[in-house]
């Protein structure tokens, strides 16, 4: 059994890994509901510098990734997760050229731009460089050899340093990074201050995505609303919506923040989304979730999800940080 519990004198995560016949992982979705899943093999199981990192072969879900105890990225639905945080802004964009991406370790995000004969240059900037090279080793089918593309340089950093450093500007910034946590780097990288740094890394017209965490009914308000608040507290326009990822066992939350004041991603026609994709990547099949039909639908968010994005207070800063 491959299991986290807490640690009754410090609270923090203790993993224990635990081999036998009809092995499960279980992961804590909540202090009260737990799911299982059977695995059949364990690939790699290690603690790097910054999170514990697991490679196992589930029953359901394929391989996957699990840091600090919480599925990542499994092999039969990551599809869904990185085509959301990949073609929507991609295809909003007239021209996107230049990407910079904060986290994407496993490198499936790099798969998907990578589809887009645009882009010309994609700098990922990952802090734990033992997840990026086991990602490598062990998550071929996520990220297809596209590590090995010309376009992407891979560098091993603090995203938010990186860019708070750098002098280069970008068409997209992508957010593919963990759920802020107490004790995790990624808590800084969804405060007000460092969506300020990015909007001065990004060209006239570029936009930021991120991933906002789970968004379903009983679980939007943990960040999916504040993030979208705090974006726009800096940005003019920020869009959102959600999908549902079966190995997440919830709906989770994209946002959409544009430095252009009549940027609207959600009132794109379908037509256009369609043609924007053969234009671009040159085969639509290559896409299993995102097309124009499934685009046009999903920012219609339930009634009371609109509420709480209109009734969101929280903006979160350094002083006042979010953990999910």
């Amino acid at each position: 059994i491959i299991a986290y519990s807490s640690d009754s004198k410090s609270g923090r995560k203790v993993f224990q890994v635990r081999i036998m016949e009809g092995a499960v992982f279980i992961e804590n979705i909540t202090d009260s509901f737990s799911v299982s899943s059977g695995i059949t093999q364990v690939y790699h199981t290690r603690r790097s510098q910054f999170q514990t990192i697991n490679v196992v072969e589930t029953i359901p879900w394929g391989r996957c990734l699990i840091l600090d105890g919480h599925l990542q990225s499994s092999e039969k639905d990551e599809f869904v997760y990185h085509e959301n945080l990949v073609h929507p802004v991609l295809l909003s964009h007239p021209n996107p050229k230049t990407v910079f991406i904060g986290g994407g370790g496993e490198g499936s995000t790099i798969r998907e731009l990578l589809r887009h004969k645009t882009v010309e240059k994609v700098i990922m900037v990952d802090i734990d460089k033992e997840c990026v090279e086991v990602s490598k080793k062990y998550l071929t089918h996520h990220h297809q050899g596209a590590f090995e593309d010309p376009r992407i340089q891979v560098i091993i950093d603090d995203a938010k340093a990186w860019l708070e450093k750098t002098d280069l500007k970008f068409d997209i910034i992508i957010q593919d990074l963990c759920d802020p946590s107490d004790d995790t780097p990624s808590q800084l990288l969804y405060t007000q201050k460092y969506y300020q740094t990015c909007l001065s890394r990004l060209n006239p017209g570029g936009s930021l995505i991120t991933q906002d965490g789970p968004a379903g009914i009983t679980t939007h308000k943990l960040g999916f609303t504040a993030i979208h608040k705090t974006l726009s507290t800096v940005f003019p326009v920020v869009q959102s919506w959600k999908v549902p990822i079966p190995s997440y066992v919830d709906e989770w939350g994209f946002t959409i923040a544009s430095t252009l004041p009549d940027f609207d991603v959600a009132g794109m026609k379908a037509e256009e989304i369609d043609k924007r994709i053969v234009e671009r990547l040159g085969n639509a099949d290559l896409l299993k979730w995102y097309d124009g039909e499934i685009h046009s639908g999903m920012f219609k968010l339930p009634k009371m999800i609109r509420k709480a994005l209109q009734e969101e207070t929280k903006v979160i800063t350094e002083e006042n940080l979010l953990f999910v």
